[in-house]
């Protein structure tokens, strides 16, 4: 038996004290706004948010449903200070208890500005904002593609200056421009203008939004949507808030305006001034014209020049001269060729004397040539020989007769050394007067075999 005595406490169950611990906390905490700073931050993919909101000596564990989190002005972000507002309840399953936010903002500008800087030097440490990436705006574009909400005054504002300054195309791409999937959204924008293709291909795109807090302007400082920007293949004009606000986006687009209305003055010129600018430069060139045909007028005033007939009458003069000279130059050109003629006519006489002049000359002739001819052949001769001396001096027949003996192989290939002398079965000594078969040092050469003996002579039986 126990020795304890009898107790009327009514006994709980781990279950009956987790719902009343609930109850209680629940009812006295149903409201409460903290302060602290993010930890862990875990988005899942239904959507709600998991986080860790901590000071330096306590961790509550922060739970946000999914249609809050879409409606937060920043990405909540690890290391950033929030105020979350929201009640307190537990979790029996761990016997924890936990705070269901049900909004939250960053504690004051400051922690934003702060986050804000750090992720500005890391971008510029990535040369995102190098001016060397700037591109060039077309200076008139045919369709312009503009990315923000299509409700809003700002498109209205866009539209209204475009049609004001140059009518052209304009495509809208619509975007939540504030909130959590704003930054999703425009970055969307930005890459299906990019990745369209054929005529309606905007040349130039605009990111809009009109002005707000830090807390409204934070999806255009989000990373995502500055490298989307960056990536741009078509020249990207930001125009997010008043002239006084700055986002992440306006370092590393093409152009920034100060506001959308201004993004329109930017991205397309005045038409009327256009038609002006087009009407002083044709009356300019007209008046250049009068005046270049003006000089070209005096100046051919001004050369005088004589009538045809004038210019003619040299030429005739000329000729006449020359009809009256040609028949005596006729004449005298006759006279010239006749005496010309006259004199290649030669006589019998003489023909014949040019004839006996010139068998003499080549008699003179040949008998000069003999002689030269004798001495030129006994001067090749003589080379001939000694060049033939020399020839048999250097020939191994002469290195042969001074007493060397050359030895090659049956195949006749040159045996140079004794090792390879040593392992031939047979080789030929060639001397200056002959030919002899020889066979290494410890074997006899091969001898000739016998004639063969013809039909009915008998052999030798020694």
């Amino acid at each position: 038996m126990s020795d304890s005595p009898p107790s009327n406490d009514h006994a709980l169950s781990v279950s009956e004290l987790a719902a009343s611990l609930k109850r209680t906390i629940e009812t006295n905490y149903d409201h409460v706004v903290v302060r602290g700073e993010l930890g862990r931050v875990t988005i899942a993919k239904s959507g709600h948010m998991y986080a860790d909101l901590k000071d330096d000596k306590a961790v509550l564990n922060t739970i946000m449903w999914r249609g809050q989190v879409e409606r937060l002005p920043f990405r909540p972000e690890e290391g950033l200070e929030v105020i979350a507002t929201g009640r307190l309840s537990t979790y029996e399953g761990r016997s924890a208890y936990q705070l269901i936010a049900s909004s939250m903002r960053p504690a004051g500008a400051g922690a934003l500005m702060q986050l804000l800087e750090e992720r500005k030097k890391k971008l510029a440490a990535e040369g995102l904002f190098d001016p060397r990436h700037k591109k060039p705006l077309p200076y008139m574009p045919r369709t312009i593609g503009v990315v923000t909400s299509p409700t809003g005054a700002v498109i209205r504002d866009i539209l209204h200056r475009i049609r004001e300054r140059f009518p052209v195309r304009v495509i809208v791409w619509p975007a939540l421009v504030q909130g959590e999937q704003a930054a999703a959204q425009v970055t969307a924008g930005i890459r299906g203008f990019n990745a369209m293709t054929g005529p309606d291909r905007p040349d130039v795109l605009i990111v809009a939004r009109g002005g707000g807090s830090i807390e409204d302007l934070w999806p255009f400082n989000e990373e995502i949507v500055v490298r989307a920007a960056f990536e741009s293949e078509i020249p990207l004009i930001s125009a997010v808030g008043h002239e006084t606000d700055t986002t992440l986006i306006d370092y590393v687009s093409d152009r920034r305006a100060p506001t959308p209305t201004g993004a329109a003055e930017i991205a397309v010129p005045v038409r009327t001034e256009l038609l002006l600018s087009t009407g002083e430069s044709g009356e300019r060139l007209k008046r250049a014209l009068t005046r270049a045909l003006s000089r070209s007028r005096d100046k051919l005033a001004a050369a005088r020049l004589p009538r045809p007939e004038m210019l003619l009458q040299p030429a005739r003069q000329r000729l006449d001269f020359a009809s009256a000279n040609l028949p005596k130059a006729a004449l005298a050109l006759t006279q010239k060729a006749r005496l010309k003629l006259s004199r290649l006519q030669l006589s019998p006489a003489l023909l014949k004397s040019e004839i006996r002049t010139s068998r003499q000359r080549l008699r003179d002739v040949s008998v000069r040539a003999r002689p030269a001819l004798m001495r030129l052949i006994e001067k090749r001769a003589a080379a001939l020989n000694t060049e033939a001396k020399m020839l048999e001096t250097l020939s191994y027949q002469a290195t042969l007769k001074r007493g060397y003996a050359l030895v090659r192989g049956t195949d006749g290939r040159l045996i140079r050394s004794a090792d390879i002398a040593a392992v031939t079965d047979e080789f030929k000594v060639s001397f200056a007067d002959g030919d002899v078969a020889a066979a290494p040092l410890g074997s006899a050469p091969s001898k000739p075999k016998p004639p063969p003996r013809k039909p009915g002579q008998q052999g030798s039986l020694f």
